[in-house]
C-alpha cells in the first residue's frame, strides 16, 4: 500500500525509531525482535577439539527440496572455528521441561557436556536426548552476514515427538507452549 503524497502514514504509538534515523539502534532491534516468539533449540558439532554447542533461536527451514536448514552463530563465539570447520551439526530442538539445557548451553566456558545425556550422529555432532526434534546435517555454506555467520547446512536425519510441547523464548523469557 503506497501513501499518497499529501497524507503521511500513520505512525505506531509505540515507535521507538524516528523516521528518518540512519540506523536503528541495536538495543532498539533487539528489544523489538524479543517480541517475535521463537523455539528454542542447541546447535553441535564434535571435533577432533571436543563437543561444542550452543542455545540458538535462529533456526529455519530453508528449503524442503532439497532440504536445508540454517542457523546463525556471532563472529566473535568461542565456538567459530569448530563449528567453521566441522563435518556435520546437529541441531535440537527443546522441550517445554528442558529450561536447564537452554541456559546450559546459553553461557560461555564451563563444561556444558557434564551430565548431558545425547548420542553421536551425522558427522560426530551430539543429538540431545528427549529433544522434541532433530535434524543431523551436513554443512553447505557459511555467509557473512553483519556480526554473525549465517551456517546453511542440508538435513541428512531428522527425526520428531509428535505430542511433546516445545520450549519457547518470547521478550527475553523461557517457557513451554500450552496446547
Amino acid at each position: 500500500m503506497q501513501a499518497s503524497a499529501d497524507r503521511a502514514l500513520p505512525t505506531h504509538p509505540q515507535c521507538a525509531t524516528p523516521p528518518g534515523t540512519p540506523q536503528v539502534p541495536a538495543l532498539q532491534l533487539r528489544t523489538a525482535m524479543g517480541s517475535f516468539a521463537t523455539g528454542v533449540t542447541v546447535v553441535t558439532c564434535g571435533t577432533d577439539q571436543g563437543l561444542f554447542g550452543f542455545t540458538a533461536n535462529s533456526f529455519q527451514c530453508v528449503s524442503l527440496e532439497p532440504p536445508l536448514v540454517s542457523f546463525c552463530l556471532a563472529k566473535d563465539a568461542w565456538s567459530i572455528a569448530a563449528f567453521a570447520g566441522a563435518a556435520g551439526y546437529a541441531v535440537s530442538v527443546l522441550a517445554a521441561g528442558q529450561q536447564d539445557l537452554a541456559l546450559r548451553f546459553s553461557r560461555r566456558g564451563g563444561d556444558k557436556w557434564a551430565g548431558v545425556d545425547y548420542h553421536v550422529g551425522h558427522g560426530g555432532a551430539p543429538v540431545l536426548s528427549d529433544s522434541i526434534a532433530s535434524f543431523e546435517c551436513s554443512p553447505v555454506s557459511a555467509i557473512e552476514a553483519g556480526d554473525h555467520l549465517i551456517f546453511l547446512a542440508r538435513v541428512e536425519r531428522v527425526c520428531h515427538r509428535e505430542l511433546a510441547q516445545p520450549l519457547l523464548f518470547f521478550r527475553g523469557q523461557l517457557s513451554g507452549a500450552s496446547a
